[in-house]
């Protein structure tokens, strides 16, 4: 055994702080069956189906992203409800819309959202210039239409110069499905790897500590890793929030059945696209609901209502731990200077 010292800047006061790390070697046994389940994320994610990440529209895609002229109100941007300072989500229950009005559905982490087999809990959206194009138009958030976010943007002095620069060619290139697929160009950015699950995916044999190994051997051996595989350690496919034990309705609310809104079949009532696990330590509260702030106490549902089993106190602690191994390298953002409007832009609707 080793101790790996782990070098964290503490943002209050700007002081440093060294956390201290006893690691443990991996048994081979346990890295091939880890091998055989996940992948690390990579540092470039894959080019969307009928897309193109360019540079200028990728560029095009983050003033997209923070801008707030998006929306209705002129005050809500895809950034407020995947705030990339705080795990590419909102940190609240379910978002706040137009009209202050709060939405159905936890926000879902935009970080890593690429290499999800769809998009939403119930996947409705089947990637992410679909999905951008939802919530302009959703009532309950941005509320605003195709039309007038094209006429805002049209209004714009830059903004007309970089669609131009970001899909040359078109003689028109200001249009909606323009402005979907150039905040999924920038959304392809938003990686975050070299995780320390990811390291010891990719060698290192001391990656993780001692907990942080049981946990994972848990987390294969108790069938967690049944529905969160694969690169997000989850959003590959869809199941019954529920399998084992109905849950408490502040946790799976009776009226919002999940995918067979999208579907209109029986068998996917209370079904959901499994959560990815990429950051979970940084994106509570957890669940479609938003019901569950607290990692642990989601850790004891999850085993109970999805694997019909009780896990120990210490097998909880150790996945729990496991978990958190699992936050990556968050990628730097500064914030925009956004183009500025003009007399013809259209004025805000609170």
């Amino acid at each position: 055994m080793k101790t790996t010292t782990l070098m964290a800047a503490v943002a209050a006061g700007g002081l440093l702080a060294t956390f201290s790390l006893q690691a443990a070697k991996i048994d081979p046994n346990l890295r091939a069956s880890a091998e055989a389940l996940f992948d690390p994320v990579p540092y470039t994610a894959p080019v969307p189906d009928g897309n193109m990440v360019t540079p200028a529209r990728v560029e095009l895609g983050k003033l997209l992203f923070f801008d707030p002229r998006l929306s209705k109100s002129g005050t809500i941007s895809c950034n407020t409800c995947h705030n990339l300072g705080m795990g590419g989500d909102d940190n609240m229950e379910t978002s706040i819309g137009h009209g202050f009005v709060a939405g159905p559905r936890n926000s879902p982490t935009v970080y890593n959202a690429v290499f999800n087999v769809a998009q939403f809990w119930d996947g409705r959206a089947a990637d992410l210039k679909e999905q951008a194009m939802g919530p302009i138009q959703a009532g309950v958030e941005m509320a605003n239409t195709p039309d007038k976010v094209v006429e805002t943007l049209a209004s714009i002095p830059e903004y007309r110069q970089r669609f131009q620069e970001a899909f040359p060619g078109e003689e028109s290139p200001i249009t909606f499905m323009n402005v979907a697929m150039a905040i999924e160009a920038y959304e392809t950015t938003l990686v975050t790897p070299d995780s320390r699950f990811d390291l010891m995916l990719k060698g290192d044999d001391h990656a993780l500590s001692a907990e942080e190994l049981r946990g994972l051997e848990t987390f294969i051996n108790k069938g967690c890793a049944a529905c969160h595989r694969g690169v997000n350690l989850g959003g590959e496919n869809y199941y019954t929030f529920g399998v084992q034990e109905d849950l408490d309705e502040s946790i799976r609310p009776e009226g919002d059945k999940g995918r067979f809104t999208v579907t209109n079949t029986a068998a996917d009532e209370y079904v959901f696209r499994a959560g990815p696990l990429r950051n979970i330590a940084l994106t509570a509260p957890y669940f479609h609901s938003g019901a569950v702030w607290d990692l642990r106490e989601a850790v004891a549902i999850m085993s109970s209502s999805q694997l019909g089993i009780d896990l120990s106190e210490q097998e909880i602690d150790d996945i729990t731990a496991f978990l958190k191994t699992l936050t990556g390298d968050i990628p730097p953002v500064d914030y925009p200077q956004l183009p500025v409007e003009t007399l013809d832009t259209p004025r805000p609707e609170l």
